[in-house]
């Protein structure tokens, strides 16, 4: 016996909402797996607390679903889950491997996902963008890339060669043969140039304003945002950055835009460096950061700046758990 699981949702909770929902799901579930309706031993609906109006099962039985029994149970309140959602498990009495099959809303949201989506979120230095994105790789279970950490390779590779980091031409020629690799282990992003982990390295003070710098010129910025589009071409992903929306990605699924005061993002970043090690001085780091955001800004190719369909939200006062509950939500009720 082989278990198919599925989900959808609906828009609304009402009885013709969820018998059409159920239907849909059913049938896409029958057809992706070339079951047979004598073939389909049970079927197990369990809803979501928002869900009242009609028993699933109901409207299982209404759509054709006659020989399999049939059961529905109502799932408890969770906090930040998907709402109005239904979900199966049919029970087939066939020697296949199952397709499980995610409609609707509830696509975006399973761990064996079955449509693709990236997510851009971009931002000044020290706004959260990256603990953010991190967070949500994690909760929706699909990839995170670090598109600064590429950029900060980029800069370690000039700074290692003690060449004049203001030449574009100097910088083009050491980059045009830099080897660069974005690996994944136990969830962690890891950063290898020229066949070493650097990863641990570009996090240093100094690597901050470098990455600012090599990241304007026109060649570095194609060659980034080539591979990176290759990534999220292949895989639904959170990237993070400051042109991700507008540049990088601009049809992507969802963008978001973050920001926060100088000097909470300068306070954000003191905190970061000395954990690592770092002693730094907090009027001089809150200089590097307007600097940079004046820098990136005005770059020519691709500056920071907001999509114009970017969601924007001011972390200055929120917690991380407050962001990420915000962009949760916003996604859901997208979706």
């Amino acid at each position: 016996m082989v278990v198919i699981r599925g989900a959808t949702t609906i828009n609304e909770d009402t009885p013709d909402e969820i018998r059409a929902a159920v239907k849909e799901l059913l049938e896409q579930t029958e057809k992706r797996n070339a079951v047979s309706r004598d073939e389909i031993v049970s079927i197990v609906f369990s809803s979501t607390s928002d869900i009242h109006s009609y028993y699933p099962a109901k409207a299982a039985r209404e759509a054709g679903f006659e020989g399999a029994s049939l059961f529905s149970a109502q799932e408890p309140e969770i906090e930040g889950a998907l709402k109005l959602c239904i979900r199966t498990m049919l029970f087939v009495e066939k020697n296949i491997t199952p397709r499980h099959v995610y409609l609707r809303g509830a696509k975006v949201l399973r761990k064996d996902i079955t449509e693709k989506i990236n997510v851009a979120i971009d931002g000044p230095a020290g706004s959260g963008k990256s603990t953010i994105a991190k967070a949500l790789a994690r909760d929706y279970k699909i990839l995170y890339l670090d598109t600064g950490a590429m950029y900060r390779a980029c800069a370690l590779k000039v700074l290692e060669a003690q060449i004049d980091i203001q030449s574009e031409k100097e910088v083009e020629e050491i980059l045009r043969v830099l080897s660069l690799e974005v690996k994944y282990e136990d969830g962690t992003q890891k950063t290898i140039l020229d066949g070493i982990d650097v990863s641990d390295k570009i996090r240093a003070p100094e690597i901050s304003m470098a990455a600012s710098t090599v990241s304007r010129y026109p060649f570095v910025r194609l060659k980034m945002a080539e591979k990176q589009r290759e990534i999220a071409s292949d895989m639904s992903c959170v990237l993070d950055g400051r042109d991700i929306g507008t540049f990088v990605l601009p049809s992507a699924d969802f963008k978001f835009f973050l920001t926060a005061s100088p000097e909470v993002r300068a306070e954000r970043r003191k905190k970061e460096l000395e954990e690592k090690g770092y002693e730094v001085d907090f009027e001089k780091l809150k200089e590097e950061i307007i600097a940079r955001d004046n820098q990136d800004m005005n770059r020519e190719i691709a500056p920071l700046k907001q999509a114009d369909d970017a969601v924007l939200i001011d972390t200055s006062s929120m917690t991380i758990e407050q962001v990420l509950q915000t962009i949760k939500k916003m996604i859901q009720e997208k979706i």
